[in-house]
């Protein structure tokens, strides 16, 4: 109900496994067909979907995408692979194995999603056994009209936020420009890296070129900054034993200078990269839309036109 999905906001990510929101929660991943493909998943009645509740005869679809299988540097092999024996639940080697939502089960050499049952086992197309670690960079500055002033929402009054987005090319869909967290890499430098690579196609750049953004990124990315959310994310890539995890992190550009100077341009895997003004009215890919809205809330900046219904936890 819609009201759940208000007050969810003002849950704390660590309550969200509970009764109350699993239904909210995952939806994206138990959607067919599986992306990239014709596999369709074993349908998940709503009140089979925790793993508390016993289901003989649950049998879901085995699927590993041949990209995956082919072993690629950023997957696992499979689990029956001689020479793989990963440490779930731990740093493994260079590979970070821990959830950011604490434990979670291991059966029969496999990991369990933790947000329950999604029709699917194997790895779809996701590289890990068990968490794959993505990196969102939130980047906002305020919407201005052309003497430099605070655009405010004619309803609300409350100013408008702005965030760099891109369409994805893998569906068309607008996202944050993030990705996955390289093997040792330090979450910060991989915000940097993605937002560099997506949104300003830093890749195809000069050596000069590069050298200036660099400058440029590590003054906006060195700024006050803060955490939106860190845990798991309802993606229609994830699977019974692997699943998306995210850091995002929100780099506020407050006098809009720093960005005035970063030439937004699509790359990797973007196809269009521009400012969008943040409104409820946002169809964003993944659990994106919930993000963009906390930063509105920590930022005090327009969101809904409706007046928010008061929340009794």
């Amino acid at each position: 109900s819609n009201s759940s999905a208000n007050c969810w906001s003002h849950l704390h990510p660590v309550n969200m496994f509970n009764s109350y929101n699993v239904k909210f929660y995952h939806s994206k991943a138990l959607t067919s067909p599986y992306p990239g493909s014709h596999v369709e998943r074993s349908q998940v009645p709503e009140d089979k979907v925790g793993w508390l509740t016993e289901w003989e005869d649950y049998n879901p679809v085995e699927y590993t995408a041949k990209s995956v299988l082919a072993g690629p540097s950023w997957a696992d092999p499979q689990i029956n692979d001689k020479s793989f024996s990963p440490k779930f639940n731990e740093r493994d080697g260079e590979v970070e194995r821990k959830s950011l939502n604490g434990l979670y089960m291991v059966e029969n050499g496999r990991p369990r999603n933790p947000a329950g049952r999604t029709g699917l086992t194997g790895r779809g197309l996701l590289g890990r056994w068990g968490p794959n670690h993505a990196a969102d960079p939130v980047v906002t500055r305020w919407k201005r009209d052309r003497s430099g002033n605070k655009v405010a929402h004619p309803v609300t009054g409350k100013s408008i936020l702005q965030f760099v987005a891109i369409k994805r090319r893998d569906c068309g869909e607008w996202a944050i420009p993030g990705g996955m967290v390289d093997p040792g890499e330090k979450i910060s430098a991989t915000l940097r890296r993605e937002f560099g690579e997506e949104a300003l196609n830093s890749l195809q750049k000069s050596p000069e070129e590069k050298a200036k953004l660099e400058r440029q990124l590590h003054k906006l990315f060195s700024q006050e900054h803060f955490v939106v959310y860190r845990g798991y994310v309802d993606d229609p890539r994830n699977t019974d034993n692997a699943w998306m995890e995210t850091e995002a992190v929100n780099y506020h550009d407050e006098t809009g200078e720093t960005m005035d100077n970063l030439p937004l341009e699509a790359g990797d895997d973007a196809g269009v990269v521009k400012w969008v003004d943040i409104s409820e009215k946002l169809e964003l890919y993944a659990n994106h839309s919930y993000f963009i809205k906390l930063v509105t809330e920590k930022r005090g900046a327009h969101w809904s036109e409706d007046p928010e219904p008061e929340c009794h936890e």
